[in-house]
């Protein structure tokens, strides 16, 4: 070869590797060294921690999004994404991985869109829930895996057929009255459940998560809570129901699913992976019922509203579809993502304007209830709408509102104790700063205090009547 093209040669082929990096299957030391890198090139906003360790002693770690990393700030959201729960299933791990290298170049390119998104959510995303399940599918023949091959955890505990059933608990308290949310565990749950299960349980438990997926494959459709049946007739491992199990929000759940499915390149579409399905989506238990599955754990025990995503026909697709894969599901990501704003939030306070941790908010109508978290504030997922809104507390009066839900992002509403009194305060709150509105509380006091996008705090004195102009700013609390 002519020494003149030798150079030209090299560098097409170091054109060609460096194209394709980031588009291959991450072992799990090379996934480690993915999250590491990530966070190495945006420590202002990423956090990596662990929330334990698999049968084999990998940890499970995630990598955390935020312009305030380790830290929850009142009335910002908490996001989660987790792959790879199926140890076979393994597009959503490179997903999440390419998504989080995504974040972080967008971010320091100033994309307006998603740097809005990491300032006002905080983002976790766990790549791998079965590292050790994901290490035995690889090691297989790519072209002669098994369908269950690699599927379960080092245990062979299927991962997703190991939290405690609540389903049970909660449809009995639907025929005989009990708490229809945070349903508490059975008393011998942890000697039942995996480490990786705990880990997860624990997780949940230690944040307020209010929506999350749960990525898996073999199919290519958005599945929506409940996924256990009301009535079991048979003993196989897949139990074919055809019958839906609705939750509470099943309207709200199907909107989410077609968050996802209508961002997706082709999911709406249902195309084919053996099964149809209309707009790319299905109750869990329509499609087959599954006792002790994550995302009706998470409805049922957290503040958490979870799908499950499955996303491609093959399990362990080739890696050279890895690069079409991101390209289709990268913009229905963000999409669901995005729709973590919606809904309601606010803060439940004490007349010292002390947060009040678990205070229950209801929706008339609707009968699932959300908690307040530590801080006090609180977050409910809901429609375009007008509800009736109550908070309640051990020790407190209940205080209802009445609000309403518009397509632009969520309401805020804030509810401050005053004595016996609860001033009630409810303006419109989008991502983009609205039109001007003002609000009349309608009784005396000489000062606000606001909380600006800017993260800076303001008073202001108004007059009797507290009507205050409210142009940019978001109210926090009052009183």
């Amino acid at each position: 070869m002519s020494q003149l093209l030798w150079p030209l040669v090299r560098f097409l082929l170091l054109i060609e590797v460096a194209a394709s990096v980031n588009f291959f299957h991450h072992r799990y030391e090379q996934l480690v060294q993915a999250l590491f890198n990530v966070h190495n090139e945006c420590p202002d906003i990423t956090r990596i921690y662990t929330i334990g360790r698999s049968v084999q002693g990998r940890h499970l770690y995630v990598l955390e999004f935020s312009d305030n990393p380790g830290i929850h700030e009142p009335l910002e959201p908490e996001f989660k994404y987790v792959g790879n729960m199926h140890g076979n299933e393994v597009l959503g791990r490179e997903l999440l991985l390419q998504l989080s290298e995504f974040l972080c170049e967008e971010y320091h390119r100033r994309n307006e869109r998603l740097t809005r998104l990491i300032w006002d959510t905080r983002i976790h995303i766990l790549p791998s829930m079965n590292p050790d399940g994901y290490e035995v599918a690889a090691n297989q023949d790519p072209d002669a895996i098994g369908y269950l091959m690699g599927r379960n955890n080092a245990n062979g505990i299927d991962l997703n057929r190991n939290f405690p059933d609540l389903n049970t608990f909660m449809y009995y308290n639907e025929k005989n009255g009990g708490p229809n949310h945070h349903i508490p565990l059975p008393a011998n749950w942890k000697s039942q459940v995996e480490p990786e299960t705990l880990a997860v349980i624990h997780w949940m438990s230690r944040y307020n998560f209010v929506l999350s997926a749960n990525l898996h494959g073999g199919a290519l459709v958005a599945n929506y809570p409940y996924d256990k049946a009301q009535e079991q007739r048979s003993r196989g491992y897949q139990r074919k129901s055809n019958t839906p199990s609705p939750t509470p929000d099943d309207k709200l759940f199907r909107k989410l699913a077609k968050a996802y499915s209508y961002a997706h390149h082709s999911m709406h579409q249902s195309p084919t992976c053996g099964e149809q399905f209309a707009d790319g989506i299905t109750n869990g238990a329509s499609w087959y019922s599954l006792s002790k599955g994550m995302q009706d754990f998470n409805y049922l025990y957290t503040n958490c509203f979870e799908i499950t995503l499955e996303l491609s026909c093959d399990k362990f697709p080739p890696q050279k579809d890895l690069e079409k894969e991101w390209l289709v599901n990268r913009e229905a990501l963000i999409t669901y993502l995005e729709e973590v704003h919606q809904g309601i939030k606010g803060l439940v306070s004490d007349e010292n304007n002390n947060g009040i941790a678990g205070a229950v908010i209801s929706v008339n109508g609707i009968g699932h209830d959300v908690t307040s978290g530590d801080q006090g504030d609180y977050f409910r997922l809901l429609l375009p709408g007008t509800y009736t809104i109550t908070a309640s507390a051990d020790g407190y009066r209940p205080q209802t509102a009445t609000v309403t839900v518009g397509p632009a992002g969520p309401s805020l509403v804030s509810c401050a104790e005053v004595g016996e009194r609860c001033v009630v305060q409810i303006v419109p709150l989008a991502i983009q700063p609205g039109p001007q509105v003002t609000k009349d509380i309608g009784w005396s006091c000489s000062t606000h205090t606001y909380f600006s996008g800017s993260q800076q705090w303001r008073e202001l004195a108004g007059p009797d009547s507290c009507q205050v102009p409210f142009p940019t700013a978001f109210p926090f609390l009052s009183g």
